[in-house]
């Protein structure tokens, strides 16, 4: 079972659990350099609540999310790639043959897919509204995090979607929540929000581009940290 600490995650975790009684759920949390403290923190309550082994993998991304930066692209499809790898490796080391994750909407894909070396994913909450997500969540101890961006976990997306929509005029991830509107998944009034430029704060800007090791004046006037 694959956790971020972000709500999608949480629910996965909670129907694999509880609802389809999975037996042996281990939750595994990749921590890519730039997960949120509240993610993780919300990992760890959840986990408790529900009585279930949590394993932090940590590793540093910065490679993927230093280019994505610069080059004002996207950092999640290469973030998701690497994500699953580790994962799969981690489920053949241990004698898993599946893992659940928390996609929303398998674009292009089927709920399951086969992976090399026997594993097979599982994205268990495809084609589940939103609301129903969130009703699942009253039930939990999940607190929502004030981040930038519709993230509830990552301190990397705020940045990318402010450096792609000022570089672009529009963001990233205009086409995906499109789909969640069209199959019904999200509320038009909320998709439309988080299409809209990001906010970032001075903070959380600064130690990205510190830990990535970039000079704001690389942006020549663009995507400068936010004041406050």
């Amino acid at each position: 079972m694959h956790i971020r600490g972000g709500k999608d995650s949480t629910v996965a975790l909670y129907l694999a659990k509880e609802v389809y009684k999975v037996p042996e759920v281990e939750a595994v949390m990749v921590d890519h350099g730039f997960m949120a403290k509240e993610a993780i923190e919300n990992a760890e309550r959840i986990t408790k609540a529900l009585g279930v082994k949590l394993t932090i993998l940590r590793y540093d991304y910065s490679d993927v999310f230093r280019e994505a930066i610069l080059k004002a692209q996207s950092p999640c499809r290469a973030c998701s790639r690497r994500n699953m790898e580790k994962l799969r490796k981690y489920a053949l080391r241990n004698g898993y043959r599946y893992i659940i994750t928390g996609h929303e909407l398998p674009f292009g894909h089927h709920p399951y897919r086969l992976m090399s070396g026997g594993i097979t994913q599982i994205r268990l909450l495809s084609l589940m509204p939103e609301k129903e997500r969130l009703e699942i969540l009253k039930k939990l101890p999940f607190e929502f995090p004030e981040l930038s961006g519709y993230t509830t976990n990552c301190l990397i997306l705020g940045p990318a979607l402010q450096r792609y929509w000022e570089v672009h005029g529009h963001s990233f991830e205009h086409r995906r929540i499109a789909a969640l509107v069209r199959y019904g998944l999200m509320e038009r009034e909320k998709a439309e929000k988080e299409v809209q430029r990001p906010e970032v704060p001075r903070e959380q800007w600064e130690f990205v581009l510190r830990k990535l090791n970039i000079d704001p004046k690389t942006f020549k006037g663009n995507s400068k940290p936010q004041k406050g």
